[in-house]
């Protein structure tokens, strides 16, 4: 539990169960200075302990300087300067370790402009720094996955334009379906880069309805089938009867769709799809296995990642964030998705997803 003194000696200060709650690290000190809250983010960036922390000076607890090694709060002298200041913008700052931390800060003042409590708040820069890599990484891996297909686009068309006249008909129809075929990609990715973009903002708007599970799997598959894919290469199973089901189903399709074409790409054999009663909640459960090499058991953690793609970075086509819209898509439902070995080797993708009721579907 966060550091804090009895509510008697602090006054009106934020609870330290509630603190314990904030994924960011805060620091109140009193108008002696003397640190009254301490919560366990601030715990865990810091090092210093709780208990430690309560009742020390707050200067001592947080140990501050620049990147040019000056002490931060001699400069800033909190409890000494001007009386009118009210708060402090965020600044890199590092620990005596290194650590690296944004620090912002506010006062609480009272009627003469002394401070009556300073509260510092604490960021995880390497957090923030991960994110801007992930960021990088987005705008690297578009610009690589957009390249490809315009190439080909501008240069069949181009090609048709300038020499119209000297290709036959089934050579102008190869062409153009290749163009079509790299329009789609485009289309592709475009709406992949959407759906990451919502789910990263929590705007994924749920359209929910009675949904036929087993149906939206029968309507993939066939999909697959029709597309080209041999139809003995996909088993489907039911087990047991499923209650009501209000999802949304184009949701559920792009979910079942990714699963089942991750399957087809990356792994072997049969691929089989199981639905069945969820037997810890009322809902459904849905397996999606393959007969491939399966996931490594190190790289589990990072396979609903964006940008997952496999060991060795395997491409395959894909701009590995299928798996992590799956992820954001089931969730949005409230369920969960796992990753394991198949019984039979391979991969198994098993998500779950309550039954909902109609008066929660919008």
């Amino acid at each position: 539990m966060a550091a804090r003194v009895p509510a008697g000696q602090r006054g009106a200060l934020p609870g330290g169960d509630v603190a314990d709650e904030l994924p960011d690290g805060l620091l109140v000190a009193d108008g002696d200075a003397r640190v009254v809250v301490f919560n366990a983010a601030a715990v865990r960036m810091t090092g210093v302990s709780a208990e430690a922390a309560l009742g020390a000076d707050f200067r001592d607890v947080l140990p501050l300087h620049d990147a040019e090694g000056r002490d931060w709060w001699k400069g800033l002298a909190p409890y000494e300067g001007l009386g009118i200041r009210t708060r402090h913008p965020e600044r890199e700052l590092f620990l005596p370790g290194g650590t690296e931390l944004l620090v912002t800060a506010a006062y609480r003042r009272d009627g003469k402009g002394r401070v009556e409590r300073f509260t510092v708040c604490l960021r995880d820069a390497a957090r923030r720094a991960r994110r801007e890599r992930d960021r990088a990484d987005l705008v690297s891996t578009v610009a690589h996955e957009l390249r490809s297909p315009l190439t080909s686009v501008k240069g069949f068309t181009a090609t048709l334009l300038a020499k119209w006249h000297r290709f036959n008909d089934d050579q102008k129809r190869v062409m153009l379906e290749t163009v079509n075929a790299d329009a789609d990609r485009v289309t592709r990715l475009i709406t992949e880069l959407l759906d990451v973009s919502r789910i990263e903002a929590g705007r994924l708007e749920m359209h929910r309805q009675v949904v036929d599970l087993p149906e939206e799997v029968r309507k993939v598959i066939a999909g697959r089938v029709a597309a080209g894919e041999p139809e003995d290469r996909f088993r489907f199973e039911t087990r047991g009867p499923l209650p009501e089901m209000w999802l949304d189903p184009d949701k559920m399709d792009q979910i079942l769709g990714n699963l089942v074409e991750n399957a087809v790409r990356h792994g072997a054999g049969a691929v089989t799809i199981v639905v069945e009663p969820d037997g810890h909640r009322e809902g459904a459960a849905v397996s999606v296995r393959d007969e491939g090499e399966g996931i490594p058991p190190e790289a589990v953690p990072r396979v609903f990642r964006q940008f997952w793609r496999g060991p060795g970075g395997n491409r395959r086509g894909g701009t590995g964030l299928g798996l992590y819209i799956v992820k954001g898509l089931v969730e949005a439902h409230g369920g969960v998705i796992t990753v394991r070995r198949a019984p039979g080797g391979g991969a198994e993708f098993r998500f779950t997803v309550p039954a909902g009721a109609p008066d929660y579907a919008t």
